[in-house]
This record gives C-alpha cells, structure tokens and sequence, in this order.
C-alpha cells in the first residue's frame, strides 16, 4: 500500500473524533494564547489554525461564519476575529510557532508548545463609569399631625 496523496495525520481516530480534537485544540490555543500538546498534534493544529486566522483577518461575514464553525465556542471565535486577527495584519504566515520540550513521563512522547510568534497585547477593557447621582431635591417636611387626646 502506497502512502502517495494521503495529507493529514490520523491520530487512532475516527474522522468526527480527529475534527473534534482538532477544534477543541485550537479553541484552547485562541483563549489560552499558548498550550502544551504531542508534538504531532502541534503540527497538525499549526495546519488548522494558519486557516482559520487567515480567515479571521478577513473578517467579513462568511469568513466569520466559517471561524465560528471551525473553534468549538462563539467567544473564542469573537476574540480571534476581534482581539487577535488584527494584531497579526503584519503577516502574511507562520502565526504560531511549534516549540519542542519534554518528553512525556508515562509513555515517553515527544511534548511541545504551540504559541503565537507576535506578542498579543490584551484587549483594552472598557471601564465601567458610575453614572453621577444628582442631589436630591430638597423635599418638604411633612407636617405631623397632631395628637388627639381623649
């Protein structure tokens, strides 16, 4: 059996299965901004999310539909859209970076990190303003009435 035209990596995994691992992966990298995996994994998410931020940089409609449906949560797809795409307008590739570390205790793979090359600034969060409470008018007093005796 030839191994010519296959692309991707399997992982001992149904097609759904890879998919879902593949999202939760990338979700976790945009909120996370950096994470630890099996190197394979690592290369294989380099591949998914170089995609899904060239489509986050465009930004219109469709392609914010198509990055909603590639990350697993509408927050983490908002905050690559909003927060992260347009910190990275200076590239045209090569976003993350795969960086090799330990290898695993249990059963000795070969673990990295994947991160972001471009330092990502937080968003700047907007502060909450009291609104100015006006003085109180001046209210007249109340004339008591009168005890009656009996």
């Amino acid at each position: 059996m030839h191994r010519h035209g296959y692309v991707g990596r399997k992982f001992g995994r149904e097609r759904d299965q890879r998919k879902a691992l593949l999202k939760g992966l990338a979700t976790d990298l945009v909120m996370h901004g950096k994470i630890e995996t099996t190197l394979p994994k690592a290369k294989e998410l380099v591949r998914y999310i170089e995609k899904l931020i060239t489509k986050a940089k465009k930004g219109d409609l469709a392609n914010r539909r198509m990055v909603i449906a590639g990350l697993t949560t509408q927050v983490a797809a908002f905050k690559l859209v909003d927060e992260i795409a347009p910190q990275l307008t200076g590239r045209t590739s090569g976003h993350v970076r795969v960086e090799r570390t330990r290898l695993r205790v249990g059963d000795t793979a070969q673990m990295a990190i994947i991160e972001f090359v471009d330092e990502l600034k937080a968003a700047p969060k907007a502060e909450v303003v009291k609104p100015v409470e006006k003085p109180a008018a001046a209210k007249k007093p109340v004339a008591k009435k009168e005890e009656v005796k009996a």
